[in-house]
């Protein structure tokens, strides 16, 4: 990944989340994974890469998938013009990062993806995983293993805060009834969400958020997706698979994982010498604004990162339907 794929990945993420957009509010979160996916993979086509996808959609929701495996780039979609060689890019992809957030209108619904150099992203098995997602400023202070309260204590010393300051990102699940009891028995204070994980992973990273940490148990694949932004953040995740079932050993297997107490950092999810990550924001959120229609255009707000160079942007971008066409800012 010599070149820099970074504007044909925005490309990507910007028309998945226009094509879900439309879909936006109408109660209907299979169709809006659905026009998704196929934006995603449609612009994918016209990159020039010889990709694979190693990180597609979640079975456990049914959806549309960009399946693991697939190949996707120019290579692909049409002969390579005069023999031409593309480099090798693995890559995970999410779509529609919140789809019950589209199909309903709330907040942080994003499109998104990650990409590396080959083996540069973990296979990661459709399971749980036990996460904790912190800045640069705690990322060498906080453990997997260590009583929230520890935790939170260390993060607050790390920002030059109360416990009391802090706002942790939990996903609203009945399994988390335990994390959000220790976490409120310290005093810090707790934004339930309903979805989307990936982009408070992100946020957590961000100073000046409002965010400061995640904790709690989400999907693999979102884990290895935010580990990416974290190498480019500077930012941490802790995570640790979910092995419950025989069935989940034989997954985590056959993708070649047998340690299955390890705790896993940014840097073994997602452990590329080189990382793009993108993103778009389908409806506003914490760090995006979402894709807004107006007479003649679209406008999109989107996140784009590398870690070599390393560099992050946010991108405001104006997709004209005219050529003549007066843009109002």
């Amino acid at each position: 990944m010599d070149t820099d794929l970074s504007l044909e990945f925005l490309r990507v993420v910007e028309q998945a989340a226009i094509a879900c957009a439309h879909t936006m509010g109408q109660g209907d979160r299979h169709k809006s994974d659905q026009v998704a996916v196929e934006a995603m993979r449609r612009v994918m086509d016209t990159v020039p890469i010889d990709g694979t996808i190693v990180i597609g959609e979640g079975e456990r929701d049914q959806a549309p998938m960009l399946y693991i495996g697939e190949k996707v780039g120019m290579p692909h979609a049409r002969r390579p013009p005069d023999g031409g060689s593309f480099p090798q890019v693995d890559i995970a992809v999410d779509p529609l990062e919140g789809t019950n957030l589209c199909a309903t209108g709330a907040a942080n619904a994003i499109a998104v993806l990650a990409a590396s150099n080959g083996g540069g992203l973990l296979h990661a098995p459709d399971l749980y995983m036990e996460k904790l997602v912190v800045g640069p400023s705690s990322r060498d202070h906080v453990s997997l293993d260590a009583p929230v309260h520890e935790n939170l204590k260390a993060i607050a010393g790390c920002l030059g805060r109360h416990v009391e300051d802090l706002v942790v990102i939990v996903l609203e699940r009945e399994r988390h009834a335990k994390l959000i009891e220790d976490i409120r028995a310290t005093g810090a204070r707790i934004r339930l969400i309903g979805d989307g994980d990936l982009s408070a992973g992100i946020a957590a990273a961000v100073v000046g958020s409002g965010v400061h940490a995640v904790m709690g148990t989400g999907g693999a694949p979102e884990g290895v997706l935010t580990a990416a932004a974290m190498r480019c953040l500077n930012g941490e995740i802790f995570a640790r698979l979910v092995v419950s079932k025989p069935e989940h050993e034989e997954r985590c297997r056959a993708m070649g994982i047998s340690d299955f107490t390890k705790v896993y950092r940014a840097r073994d999810l997602a452990p590329g010498e080189r990382i793009i990550f993108a993103a778009t924001g389908v409806t506003d959120g914490t760090l995006m604004r979402g894709v807004r229609f107006f007479g003649d255009g679209i406008r999109t707000s989107s996140l784009i990162m590398q870690n070599e160079p390393h560099q992050i942007r946010f991108v405001d971008s104006i997709h004209v339907s005219e050529p003549d066409v007066k843009i109002r800012f």
